[in-house]
């Protein structure tokens, strides 16, 4: 199935391991312009590596996307380098488990700017450009606790609902300029995050493909895609119980 995509540029961040480096494998063998960032040169530069194996140009940036100014400086240079921005896969490392009664001030803080925070302001960023080319995708990657929380990640859970509801709304505000936004959920991915979870008692199970989620956020940010925004899709196995 041709998803439309290429020649279009995205920005995957926190994408040199796991869901995001899928991610970004998904869109560059679609024919995107990728652009990715981390913290860690040499995962980067793996990864960088990776993509590139696809045929896809790719940019590599250094960056911390949970520094508040970091959304500005990620889109600004993917909009240098390629000359526009049309994808926005917005990620960041998830924060530690932990019970409802746990939490801490620190903690909320920290997880609400990571979680929360950091998506908005790479939307936010991005959509003027995209408003000016009369198409856009953006699509967070979450956790299936935006439908289902978990009781050993309640940080998690926290800030990704929020992330979820700010979503909802920012759907409707943008679809007519044809722009869709919307939320990739996964559940226990064979990722070195989750590794950790499973480590800590926090997930069992079987562990999923990350490369199978890359292509629904590929899928997402489509333009087969272009009617389906506000909706948060899960990818976990069916281990979300619920009906809605």
């Amino acid at each position: 199935m041709d998803l439309g995509i290429s020649g279009r540029v995205a920005l995957v961040t926190a994408s040199s391991k796991g869901l995001g480096k899928a991610s970004a494998v998904a869109l560059a063998q679609e024919g995107c312009k990728v652009v990715i960032c981390a913290r860690g040169e040499e995962a980067l530069a793996a990864a960088t590596e990776e993509i590139g194996d696809t045929g896809a140009e790719v940019l590599a940036i250094v960056d911390d996307v949970t520094d508040p100014e970091a959304p500005a400086r990620l889109v600004a240079s993917t909009v240098e380098h390629f000359g526009a921005i049309d994808i926005v896969v917005g990620n960041a490392g998830g924060p530690p488990p932990g019970r409802a009664l746990d939490v801490t001030d620190e903690g909320l803080d920290a997880a609400v700017n990571a979680n929360l925070a950091t998506s908005v302001r790479l939307a936010r960023e991005a959509v003027p450009h995209m408003r000016g080319g009369g198409w856009g995708r953006i699509c967070f990657i979450t956790s299936s606790s935006v439908k289902q929380p978990i009781s050993t990640l309640a940080l998690s859970n926290v800030a990704r609902t929020g992330l979820w509801a700010w979503a909802k709304t920012a759907a409707q505000d943008l679809f007519a300029d044809g722009i869709t936004v919307n939320l990739a959920c996964p559940g226990s991915h064979d990722t070195d995050r989750m590794k950790q979870l499973v480590a800590s008692g926090a997930f069992t199970g079987p562990l999923g493909d990350p490369y199978d989620f890359g292509r629904l956020v590929a899928f997402l940010c489509s333009d087969a895609a272009k009617f389906i925004s506000g909706v948060a899709v899960q990818a976990d196995g069916a281990r979300t119980v619920g009906l809605l």
